[in-house]
């Protein structure tokens, strides 16, 4: 443990000497209904290989690809919510690679017009927003072949490239992060990493002046924690041999999850060498002929975006920054809570804030318990709870009880459950002073105590008295009568 202290202390010692800089190059599966140059379905949860296919997303001969308007104005969605430039006249291009999964021997996307030029993402300027189609799907068995399912072929996907103003790993993925948040609240993407539908590319370089060094791209990054501990690793490779005085070779790189480090995959490509020009088979659009791809229209169509909701939980709702973001991640459980806070009356003071702790730390707690994301409750019977606990006739204790009955499936009212259990809070000042008079008679040594000077016995004896009542007594009352008989 000494040691590794140590060499992180070291090597924090060296990063100051050195400037890493990082621009990402963000690829994310669109949900349209069909793929982005044919009418095949796109479903990237089939499992059969090769079903949705055509020859069109095949790539054989004398086929011609007819744009998906759907992933258009998708992208221009995604566009407009970052800020960024729609294009007025834009084209699709080839970029010729040759490999297995891309029979064509090329790739449509976009080159030098792009739907979308510009925006800011949590801070990080954007370069281009711009619409292309997916590869087919490589996999290699034990026996060393490698099978093509083309289900995947010709998906749309949208390539989103940052600016290289990123400093850290943990910028990185915050920036995918939220990108992968914008893509659900617009219904433009599920961008499940896990699944592929949204994959990361990092091109970094380190360099001890303002002058960019060499530049190296890590492909293929298919979790959050998996771009900040590549970029991580990357970053103290490159200070490592420049310290030693070597040379940096610009190349593509890939991430080995196991072994938790970076593997060289091929030298490095530039534009040049894909040889881009204007796909023949697509004419170009001049999208201000068109209404529905109009700044107006697009705006009018946008729900709000998570970094406006966030900022009205915090704002309207007095939530903490943490709690918000469960909320923004979570749009079943936003949902949920904003018809709890719907459904209390205005006159109950806080009850936003109460519901969040409950939803949070309670509810949310049992569902991760369980593995589930289900709430097996109305909203209207959360509210009753939370209405309860904030007028007194539930103690704190009380409602969690509740909440776990509730949780298991118990029927009724909440009055109901806690009458069945015995949990209504008793504020009968009769019932409670004679309790008190009991707990002070059983601890006289503790009382003793408070007496002189030591606060914490009066929590004691606040715990004497609820454990008497069997959590039914107003701890609040009960603490005022136990300081007046004191």
């Amino acid at each position: 443990m000494e040691f590794q202290v140590y060499r992180k202390l070291f090597y924090e010692e060296r990063m100051k000497k050195y400037i890493p800089t990082i621009g990402l190059e963000i690829h994310a599966q669109l949900s349209t209904k069909s793929k982005m140059f044919c009418g095949c379905v796109n479903d990237p949860d089939e499992k059969r290989p090769n079903v949705n296919i055509c020859p069109i997303c095949t790539g054989q001969p004398g086929t011609l690809p007819v744009a998906n308007k759907e992933a258009m104005l998708k992208i221009l969605q995604v566009g407009v919510a970052l800020g960024g430039k729609l294009a007025d006249f834009t084209e699709f291009d080839r970029k010729h690679y040759f490999y297995p999964d891309i029979p064509k021997g090329y790739q449509i996307s976009q080159y030098k017009h792009p739907l979308i030029e510009g925006g800011v993402l949590v801070g990080i300027d954007l370069t281009r927003i711009h619409l292309e189609e997916d590869t087919a799907r490589s996999t290699h068995d034990r026996r060393g072949d490698t099978l093509v399912d083309f289900n995947r072929s010709g998906l749309p996907l949208m390539e989103l490239v940052t600016e290289p103003q990123i400093k850290s790993g943990e910028k990185a993925a915050q920036v995918a992060r939220e990108l992968q948040l914008l893509l659900r609240y617009l219904g433009a993407g599920w961008a499940n990493m896990e699944k592929g539908e949204m994959r990361v590319e990092a091109n970094l370089s380190v360099s001890d002046s303002e002058k960019l060094g060499t530049k190296v791209e890590v492909k293929n990054l298919n979790s959050f924690k998996s771009v900040e501990k590549a970029i991580a690793y990357e970053i103290e490779r490159h200070t490592e041999m420049l310290e030693r005085g070597e040379r940096i070779v610009q190349e593509t790189r890939g991430w080995d999850e196991e072994r938790l480090v970076t593997v060289s995959q091929r030298q490095k490509e530039e534009s040049h060498d894909y040889r881009y020009f204007p796909e023949p088979d697509i004419p170009p659009f001049k999208l201000s002929e068109y209404e529905e791809f109009s700044l107006r229209a697009i705006r009018s169509t946008l729900p709000e975006l998570p970094w406006e909701r966030r900022e009205r939980y915090i704002k309207n709702f007095n939530l903490s920054g943490e709690q918000a973001e469960v909320f923004v991640n979570s749009l079943h459980l936003s949902v949920f809570f904003e018809e709890v806070v719907g459904t209390i009356s205005s006159d109950i003071k806080d009850s936003s804030k109460r519901a969040a702790n409950y939803i949070v730390s309670d509810l949310l707690g049992l569902m991760k318990e369980d593995g589930v994301d289900t709430i097996p409750f109305s909203a209207s019977r959360f509210a009753e709870l939370i209405t309860m606990i904030a007028e007194g006739e539930l103690s704190s204790r009380g409602g969690k009880d509740i909440l776990l009955y509730m949780y298991k499936g118990e029927e009724g009212s909440v009055i109901d459950i806690a009458k069945k259990y015995n949990l209504i809070q008793s504020s009968d000042d009769g019932e409670i002073r004679a309790l008190v008079e009991e707990v002070i008679k059983e601890n006289p040594q503790v009382v003793s105590d408070y007496k002189g000077g030591k606060e914490s016995s009066l929590q004691f004896l606040v715990g004497q008295g609820m454990k008497k009542s069997k959590g039914s007594a107003n701890p609040q009352l009960l603490k005022e009568i136990l300081k007046e008989l004191i």
